[in-house]
C-alpha cells in the first residue's frame, strides 16, 4: 500500500486540545513532562527511576504466556524485561470484542513501531511494545459488539465483574455471526480460525484476547499484559492505602482539570473521592467511606480503617484501579518510558500529572496514537474522476457538492455583483431620503434586508436547481462519503479489522507497520497499490 500523510487540523477529527499539544501550545505545558519526540524520549529514559521488580514481572508474564507457546521475539522480550536497560513503550485498551474499532490496531500498530525508532536511536538499550489488556474494567456494554459491513454483531451477556474474568461459555452464538460475515476466501478462513481458537477453546474474555492479538502481532514482539494479578498489585499496595485513607488522587485531579478549564480545555474524566473498586470473583463495585466505615456499593462488605489496611496488605488483588488510578498503576509495574492513546487519553492522561508527581511516579511521553483512512480503489478513483484531492473528502458531503457544482456549472449561480448593484443603489435612495426625512433612512435599510434576503433565497434556488442537473456526480459524493466515513465519523472509530482482513490479508497489518510514523505528527491516508 502506499501513503499519503495530511495534518490532523485538515481532518477537523481532532480537538483543540489535540491540536495544541501537537503544536507545543506553551499553555498545556505543565500538563505533562516532555514533548512527543526523540528528544523528549531520551530524556524520559535518561530520568526514568523505575522502583517495580523486572523479576516478578518476567516471572508473571511467562505463566501468562505458558499455554501459548509464542513467537520467538515475544520470549525474547519478556526475559528483556528482567534487565535494567530495558524500557517499555505501552499501550491499553479494554478487551474489545474480535479487536472492535480498528484504531484499537492502530495503537498497537503504533506502539510496536516507536519501539523499533527507538532502538535504532538507542541501540544500547531495549525497548518492548506492551499492550495493557483492561481486565480489570467492568463497562462489558461498550466491548460487547462490533460493526462489519454496516451490521453489529453482539454478544449478549450479564455481568457486572470485571470482563477479563468473563467466561467465554455464551460467545459462540457471535462468533457465528461473524464467521459468516468473513467468508470462504483464504483470509476470511484464516481469521475465522484465529477467531474460534481465541474464544471458543479459551475460558475466559482476557486469555481469548491475549490469543488473538498475540496471533495478530507476535512477529513484532508485542508483550501482552494483564495486570489483575496479585504480585503485580502488591507493588502498588503502600500507594493503593495511602489514596484510599488520604483521597489525595481526587483532590489533586480536580485542581489540574479546574486550570485546564481555566485555559479553555474540557476535562476528560473526573474523579471520586475514592478511586478504587473492591474486586472479588464476579463483583467488582465501587468503594464508599461512610459513617467512618469503608462499605461496598451495593453490597454488604464493609471495613474500619484499620481492616482496610489489613485487607489491602493481604489481598491487594482486591482493589482495582479506577480510570483515574489505573495509569499509576502501569508506571509503577513497567519501566514505562511512553505511553500511546487515542485524543480522549491524551487529555486525560494530563488531567493525572499532578497526582503522578504527588505519589512520585515518573509520567510517560504522552504520544497521539497513528490515525488512518483505508481508501479503497473505487472510491480513490471516484475522487480523482470528481476532480478533487483525498484529503478534500474530509469536507462535509454538501460542502464537496456545492464546491463540485460551482465548479463544473457554466450557468450563473452566485449574485454578489447584482446584490452589490442593488445595495449601491439603496445607498443612493438613503441618502436621497435622509435629506427629505431623516427617520426614513431606517425605512430604506429595512427595505434593502429584505431585498438582500431575497436575494439570498434565489441564490439558494438557482443552486438547488443546477444541482438536480448533476445529480449522477452528487450521488457519487454522497456514496463515497459513506464509504470512507461510516455514520459520518472516522472509519477507524466503526469499521472492525474484519473487512480490511479479508480485502488485504496480512498485507493490511504489513502495510501499517510499515507506513504509519509515530513521531510524524500527521493522520495517514492508505491506498491500495
Amino acid at each position: 500500500m502506499q501513503a499519503k500523510y495530511i495534518s490532523y487540523q485538515e481532518t477537523g477529527s481532532f480537538s483543540k486540545l489535540v491540536l495544541d499539544y501537537i503544536n507545543n501550545e506553551k499553555e498545556l505545558s505543565a500538563f505533562y513532562s516532555f514533548r512527543p519526540d526523540m528528544d523528549g524520549l531520551a530524556k524520559a529514559i535518561e530520568h526514568r527511576h523505575f522502583l517495580g521488580d523486572r523479576n516478578v514481572l518476567a516471572e508473571v508474564l511467562k505463566e501468562q504466556y505458558q499455554n501459548l507457546k509464542p513467537n520467538k521475539s515475544v520470549s525474547k522480550n519478556i526475559e528483556l524485561l528482567a534487565l535494567n536497560n530495558t524500557f517499555t513503550v505501552t499501550t491499553g485498551h479494554q478487551l474489545n470484542l474480535f479487536t472492535g474499532p480498528l484504531y484499537f490496531i492502530y495503537k498497537i500498530v503504533t506502539t510496536i513501531n516507536l519501539a523499533i525508532e527507538l532502538k535504532m536511536a538507542h541501540p544500547d538499550k531495549n525497548f518492548v511494545p506492551v499492550y495493557w489488556m483492561a481486565t480489570e474494567d467492568h463497562d462489558f456494554d461498550e466491548i460487547n459488539h462490533v460493526s462489519v459491513d454496516e451490521k453489529n454483531i453482539s454478544w449478549i451477556q450479564q455481568t457486572n465483574g470485571a470482563t477479563g474474568r468473563l467466561s467465554t461459555k455464551t460467545v459462540a452464538a457471535a462468533v457465528l455471526a461473524y464467521k459468516g460475515y468473513l467468508g470462504i476466501s483464504k483470509n476470511g478462513k484464516r481469521i475465522a480460525k484465529l477467531v474460534e481458537q481465541a474464544y471458543l477453546e479459551h475460558d475466559n474474555l482476557a486469555d481469548a484476547t491475549r490469543f488473538l492479538v498475540n496471533n495478530l502481532f507476535e512477529r513484532y514482539g508485542l508483550v501482552i499484559v494483564n495486570a489483575d494479578e496479585p504480585r503485580l498489585k502488591k507493588q502498588f499496595a503502600s500507594i493503593i492505602t495511602q489514596d484510599v485513607i488520604e483521597q489525595n488522587s481526587a483532590k489533586i485531579i480536580e485542581e489540574t482539570s479546574d486550570k485546564l478549564e481555566a485555559n479553555g480545555y474540557k476535562s476528560q474524566v473526573n474523579g471520586r473521592d475514592i478511586n478504587f473498586f473492591y474486586l472479588k470473583d464476579e463483583l467488582r463495585e465501587r468503594i464508599i467511606l461512610q459513617n467512618e466505615k469503608y462499605t461496598v456499593n451495593h453490597t454488604d462488605i464493609s471495613f474500619t480503617e484499620t481492616e482496610l489496611k489489613a485487607e489491602i496488605e493481604t489481598h491487594p488483588e482486591r482493589f482495582s484501579p479506577n480510570v483515574v488510578m489505573r495509569p499509576m498503576y502501569q508506571e509503577v509495574i513497567l519501566p514505562n518510558i511512553a505511553y500511546i492513546g487515542g485524543g480522549a487519553e491524551v487529555a486525560y492522561w494530563m488531567q493525572l500529572k499532578a497526582n503522578f508527581d504527588f505519589y512520585k511516579v515518573d509520567f510517560p511521553v504522552l504520544l497521539l496514537r497513528n490515525s488512518a483512512l483505508l481508501i479503497d480503489k473505487r472510491s480513490a478513483q471516484n475522487i480523482y474522476s470528481l476532480g478533487f484531492e483525498l484529503e478534500d473528502f474530509f469536507l462535509p458531503a454538501e460542502e464537496l457538492k456545492n464546491i463540485w457544482v460551482r465548479k463544473n456549472s457554466t450557468a450563473q449561480l452566485i449574485l454578489a455583483d447584482e446584490t452589490r448593484a442593488i445595495n449601491s443603489i439603496f445607498d443612493q435612495i438613503k441618502l436621497n431620503a435622509y435629506k427629505i426625512d431623516k427617520t426614513l433612512s431606517v425605512s430604506t435599510d429595512t427595505a434593502k434586508q429584505k431585498t438582500n434576503h431575497l436575494l439570498a433565497n434565489l441564490e439558494k434556488k438557482l443552486f438547488r436547481a443546477e444541482k438536480r442537473k448533476h445529480e449522477v456526480a452528487l450521488i457519487q459524493i454522497e456514496n463515497v462519503k459513506k464509504r470512507l466515513f461510516p455514520n459520518g465519523t472516522l472509519q477507524e472509530r466503526i469499521l472492525n479489522l474484519a473487512p480490511m482482513y479479508v480485502n488485504y490479508g496480512e498485507d493490511f497489518l504489513s502495510s501499517c507497520i510499515e507506513n504509519f510514523e509515530p513521531l510524524g505528527g500527521d493522520f495517514t491516508l492508505l491506498l491500495p497499490s
